[in-house]
């Protein structure tokens, strides 16, 4: 590789709010590292928390960074012990950095390694021109996948590893939260063969996304009351309740309808951060009811992944939920949307 004696990236430079258009130096390879050329990368929640700078990014972040861990691009340059790819390669990357060595990364489930690091936060990102990154995170990638799209497959996973923990082609279920994230799950379960998909949230705009990408019923849950909802899911399903909830936004009042609406024996998959603890009945919501219960950070390295291209082989479309492209500088217009709520996935373009 040719390299310019910089490169453009957005740096969070200090402890306070918003990022910085500025010159960072380019990257140069480890010896197991490969240098990205990246073609587009998007923006998501967690790249909001540190430019709206939080509690959670103030206790996490250690400026300065590049943020951003959502990407695709071209390996342009490999260090002298890199085996599995090859300058020219069309790539994604998996953000979770895993150690491999603990309990959990030897016995299949690396995807909640104890000792992690993520791309963007605990090293310099994809908001950039250029990135580094270790050989074991690359995916390589169809060239038919267009860079809008490739850049989205890491959340996307999410997405998988939550609508598909368990199989549900057949069954009726319930979205709650059609945040991105949410709007994939959508997708991915209409993909799966899910006989019914109801969508719940307070945005009338993401609703209509999730009517693009295959919900059959919508709820507003803004403009209906908790018994409204309850009594329309009840409707949809006959009076047996969904067969299974995925519960996307972390809005306390959305958990709680998520474990209602589930019927017994059913399950519920919660992918949705809350802001802080929420009391649940448990014996009422779970135990009695004898539903199961899933937890999904991030996605199964890399099962995940493999399974992932199979949707897309499959027909799996997600191009509703991609709203907004901009360049790279226009970044502060890609964060107030976010922030309004007023789009579906941002992707920036170096």
């Amino acid at each position: 590789m040719v390299y310019n004696e910089s490169m453009r990236a957005l740096v969070k430079t200090a402890a306070q709010p918003g990022l910085i258009a500025t010159d960072r130096p380019d990257p140069k390879p480890g010896p197991t590292d490969a240098i990205i050329r990246v073609t587009a990368t998007s923006l998501c929640g967690t790249d909001a928390h540190i430019y709206n700078w939080d509690p959670w990014a103030h206790s996490r972040i250690q400026p300065p960074r590049i943020i951003g861990h959502e990407m695709c691009g071209e390996v342009v340059e490999v260090g002298s012990d890199v085996t599995l790819a090859k300058v020219g390669d069309y790539v994604a990357a998996e953000s979770h950095i895993t150690c491999g060595q603990c309990f959990q990364c030897r016995t299949g489930q690396a995807h909640v390694c104890k000792n992690y690091r993520i791309l963007g936060v605990d090293r310099d990102g994809s908001f950039a021109e250029y990135v580094s990154l270790p050989e074991a995170v690359l995916w390589k990638t169809s060239p038919s996948l267009p860079p809008e799209l490739a850049c989205l497959q890491e959340p996307l996973g999410n997405a998988v590893d939550a609508a598909l923990v368990e199989d549900l082609t057949g069954q009726t279920i319930l979205i709650t939260g059609c945040g991105p994230t949410g709007l994939f799950a959508a997708a991915v379960a209409r993909t799966a063969g899910a006989a019914v998909i109801i969508a719940s949230d307070v945005s009338a705009y993401r609703l209509n996304l999730a009517k693009q990408v295959g919900a059959d019923h919508l709820i507003n849950a803004k403009t209906e009351t908790t018994d409204q909802i309850a009594a329309a899911i009840r409707d949809i399903t006959g009076g047996e309740g969904v067969d299974a909830s995925l519960e996307m936004s972390g809005n306390p009042t959305a958990l709680h309808q998520a474990f209602s609406a589930v019927k017994n024996g059913g399950r519920v998959t919660l992918f949705g951060i809350p802001t802080g603890p929420i009391n649940c009945d448990l014996a009422n919501e779970i135990i009695f009811k004898g539903i199961r219960v899933y937890g999904i950070t991030g996605r199964r390295l890399f099962k995940t992944w493999y399974r992932l291209t199979g949707l897309f082989q499959a027909g799996l479309n997600i191009k509703p939920v991609i709203t907004h492209t901009f360049p790279l500088t226009d970044f502060a217009r890609g964060f107030e949307l976010i922030n309004s709520g007023q789009c579906g996935k941002v992707v920036l373009i170096p």
